[in-house]
């Protein structure tokens, strides 16, 4: 028991961390991986462990959700869930370490993206003469594949979202966060209804009900605090996470080689 009070904290901690602005699927995942499960087992269990932690954080945030951009909240949420679905039957199939190069380098672009991408989406809306702004098309497109990532690996896939809607529609990270926190749940339980059916998610059962009490906890807890800061706080909290993780990725795969 006492050896779970780590995987205890560290879902909590992921909870508040996906809450605030993303990066969760990080401190779970090394912390299932240090207590002995196989890697791709320990994806697949934070991934379902997430789920309760986001919805618990979408509970909180009901009502204040921000359209993004002219795209159905209902057709986004759909796209989430399926490419979820797809990215889980990929890390069921392909080798666990088919995206560990990119992830660093998807997350520097999306940190500077966050930093910029207002600014950036103003001036291509200044040199086109018109409001700049993805189709609807293209948002679902993009949210797809964000999705089929977030089911596959999950590592920061909720700042890769804000940073798509920030430079393709000019939305604000800080009032896009209930919706980052939905579409996560979405992906996340997408993955989930996989990962529970064809892997072997549910073969540590204890500690997948330790971890999923502390994104609860986490998820809960992160959303109430995140709400109550003023937005350009919170955004210099979701745009130092974004820094944070792409440091620790680099850091991840220097240490490795």
């Amino acid at each position: 028991m006492l050896e779970l009070i780590p995987v205890l904290l560290a879902g909590a901690a992921a909870g508040v961390l996906n809450a605030m602005g993303g990066g969760g699927t990080f401190v779970a995942l090394p912390a299932l991986v240090a207590l002995g499960l196989p890697p791709v087992t320990a994806n697949a269990l934070s991934r379902v462990a997430l789920v309760p932690g986001a919805v618990a954080s979408a509970w909180v945030y009901q009502g204040e959700l921000t359209p993004v951009g002219t795209t159905s909240t209902k057709a986004l949420t759909a796209i989430s869930v399926a490419g979820g679905a797809v990215g889980a039957g990929l890390l069921l199939a392909l080798p666990a370490s088919s995206f560990d190069a990119a992830v660093p380098w998807l997350l520097a672009l999306a940190t500077v993206v966050l930093a910029f991408g207002r600014r950036i989406s103003r001036v291509v809306s200044t040199v086109r003469g018109s409001s700049a702004g993805m189709s609807s098309r293209a948002v679902l497109i993009g949210q797809f594949l964000l999705a089929v990532y977030g089911g596959y690996f999950g590592g920061a896939v909720g700042i890769m979202m804000l940073a798509l809607w920030s430079i393709g529609l000019g939305l604000d990270a800080a009032d896009s966060n209930p919706m980052r926190i939905v579409q996560l749940a979405a992906v996340y339980l997408g993955a989930t209804v996989l990962f529970l059916v064809a892997s072997d998610a549910l073969s540590a059962p204890l500690v997948l009900t330790v971890t999923v009490a502390g994104t609860v906890v986490g998820g809960f807890a992160g959303a109430h605090l995140a709400r109550r800061l003023p937005a350009r706080l919170l955004r210099g909290v979701i745009l130092t996470t974004a820094a944070i993780m792409t440091v620790l990725y680099f850091l991840r795969d220097f240490l490795r080689g």
